[in-house]
């Protein structure tokens, strides 16, 4: 066995980007939605949905995302207590994504150029994906009840600059798909007259969906998704864009992981490692080389480098796929990667 320090030149530093599919079976597209009829039927069920990919009581059922309605003035839901008028679920959610992604209590979600009341809100589980989702690849196919269909992506492709929230990156959700933007109806991509369809957030795995975009009329580019605001109700808006995304043609989107890799370069150079500690070199009994020619003309075979710390601690071990022959005439180089 034989040590040799690293030269600061031996080591080097890569990041990678990784991309893989987010959808249980590594589906790249989710068309078939359903839910439990026993959490809908809950009081969680008047305004959060967990939705499988297929049925909820199937061995291979897993949840793939969420479907969340927050409201500012907490319509669409019953108030907690009757004597507290305004208190209600939608309104929580409202509350905690507004803290969640905005950070302060006080700030309003703007989606495009329009400030709104209330939105939709999918949420990928967090078991689909490792790091965060990938901007440019996402398509959100939605019909509405009168039939009028739209694809949703985000404006990633034609942004100039990122902008950021306490969530992380954020992108507007504008027509088209697959990072490609329509402006059939706004040069944007964006509704005539309730600015951006929500916000796209890869960092959190989130989709925050305009309600007044939706609920626009098909000539501005909304679904008419009629919405129901009624306060003290439980309206079950989420159902509504359940309906949606199943009477549409599915939901593409990526997730991006970042490797980081250390590349080791393990170099032995001609005057090195041509002798071999193991006993079949030296007479038990005298101590003495066997063979001469391992005097003049020795010969090693490399099979397996260590990495140890200055305590002279194994940390890592890289296996060859085959022994390397060394002698005086050869030098090796070999590169060892490591992952994490």
């Amino acid at each position: 066995m034989g040590f040799k320090r690293f030269d600061p030149e031996d080591l080097v530093i890569s990041n990678d980007s990784v991309t893989a599919t987010v959808f249980s079976n590594n589906a790249p597209t989710l068309t078939a939605f359903y839910t439990s009829s026993v959490q809908t039927a809950g009081n969680v069920g008047e305004f959060y949905y967990n939705v499988y990919q297929t049925a909820s009581t199937a061995d291979a059922a897993a949840v793939q995302f969420n479907i969340v309605y927050g409201d500012l003035e907490g319509s669409g839901s019953a108030y907690y207590n009757i004597g507290v008028p305004g208190a209600t679920p939608t309104r929580t959610m409202y509350g905690q994504y507004r803290t969640l992604i905005l950070g302060d209590e006080n700030a309003s979600f703007v989606f495009g150029n329009q400030t709104s009341e209330y939105f939709y809100a999918l949420n990928v589980e967090r078991a689909r994906y490792k790091e965060k989702l990938l901007p440019g690849t996402m398509t959100l196919s939605l019909q509405g009840p009168g039939g009028a269909v739209i694809s949703l992506t985000d404006d990633s492709t034609i942004q100039s600059s990122v902008t950021y929230t306490d969530a992380g990156r954020k992108y507007n959700l504008v027509s088209g798909s697959a990072g490609s933007v329509y402006t059939g109806v706004n040069t944007t991509g964006w509704t005539a007259g309730s600015g951006s369809y929500g916000w796209f957030l890869p960092d959190i795995g989130v989709l925050m969906l305009s309600g007044e975009a939706l609920d626009g009329v098909v000539g501005d580019g909304g679904i008419a998704l009629n919405t129901t605001r009624t306060a003290n109700v439980a309206s079950y808006n989420q159902d509504k864009l359940f309906a949606s995304l199943n009477d549409g043609n599915g939901w593409t989107v990526n997730s991006e992981e970042t490797l980081s890799s250390d590349y080791i370069f393990v170099r032995a150079r001609n005057s090195e490692f041509n002798y071999s500690e193991n006993p079949s070199f030296i007479s038990g009994s005298t101590g003495e080389v066997i063979y001469n020619t391992f005097i003049d003309s020795p010969k090693t075979y490399i099979t397996t480098v260590g990495m140890y710390n200055d305590n002279n601690e194994l940390l890592a071990v890289a296996k060859l796929s085959r022994p390397l022959p060394k002698d005086f005439t050869k030098e090796l180089l070999v590169r060892v990667k490591l992952d994490f």
